[in-house]
């Protein structure tokens, strides 16, 4: 996440905050990100310098007036103003760490090699609850390199339970054995 990133990011989350929007604008975010994401020529089209910023600006408002806040609105208005629309993404996770430091919230990756049941996510979730005594917004992914087991990744710790990192373990200490 760049500077300007979490300055932008961090300003529009302290407005959000002093209005009691911050869970309605991150929502609204993560929608516009996800609308540049599925439409890239869009995103480029708002980028394009030989453009003039009045319309550019204007686009935006046609496409979404009556869709996001209005402090979303001008957030975007304001990046494609500057010309670091591109930098939305890197805003809206500024803003995410800020809503979830300002609500008690962790985020976590659990990482196994198969898809884990509803029940055995639900339960993990439950156990990190407990021992964080916070909230965990758990998100699980499936790379079947990991061969068995699970990692955890919890806001930038990793707990490497996995048996591609036991077998790691014991090739490195079978290669440090001299004979």
């Amino acid at each position: 996440m760049t500077e300007t990133a979490r300055m932008y990011g961090g300003s529009l989350y302290d407005l959000a905050a002093e209005e009691g929007l911050e869970a309605r604008i991150l929502g609204e975010l993560d929608e516009a990100v996800a609308l540049f994401k599925a439409n890239p020529d869009y995103l480029h089209l708002l980028s394009t310098p030989s453009i003039p910023k009045r319309e550019r600006c204007g686009l935006l408002d046609e496409a979404l007036r009556d869709q996001v806040h209005l402090y979303v609105l001008n957030f975007l208005k304001i990046l494609c103003e500057k010309g670091t629309l591109r930098e939305l993404s890197g805003c809206a996770r500024a803003y995410r760490v800020r809503y979830n430091q300002a609500h008690g919230i962790l985020e976590a990756t659990a990482t196994t090699a198969v898809a884990m049941t509803e029940q055995q996510a639900k339960s993990l979730h439950e156990k990190l609850e407990k021992l964080t005594g916070k909230t965990i917004d758990l998100k699980t992914k499936v790379d079947p390199a990991v061969l068995g087991g699970i990692r955890l990744d919890i806001e930038g710790t990793e707990l490497d339970g996995t048996v591609q990192n036991r077998l790691s373990a014991l090739r490195r200490d079978i290669a440090s054995v001299t004979l």
